[in-house]
């Protein structure tokens, strides 16, 4: 994920406890979905929709923060 801020990820992910907590939930959230949609794991398409919706929304936080710390950077 956001391969491009691969650099500041890495300094958040050390520098910002919060930060890793989101990003490594992010990751695991990612992971359980895949599983879910290989019936490696079992769940409903709406267990699967409501974990996809929880994704997109730490997505959205790691971006802002990503653009937070770009703009103090600068």
């Amino acid at each position: 994920m956001f391969s491009e801020y691969r650099e500041q990820v890495a300094q958040l992910k050390a520098e910002d406890a919060h930060f890793a907590q989101i990003f490594d939930e992010h990751d695991a959230l990612d992971a359980k979905i895949k599983r879910m949609e290989a019936h490696v794991e079992p769940a409903t398409h709406l267990e699967i929709e409501q974990l996809k919706k929880q994704k997109l929304h730490l997505k959205d936080e790691v971006y802002i923060r990503l653009l937070k710390a770009k703009q103090t950077a600068a």
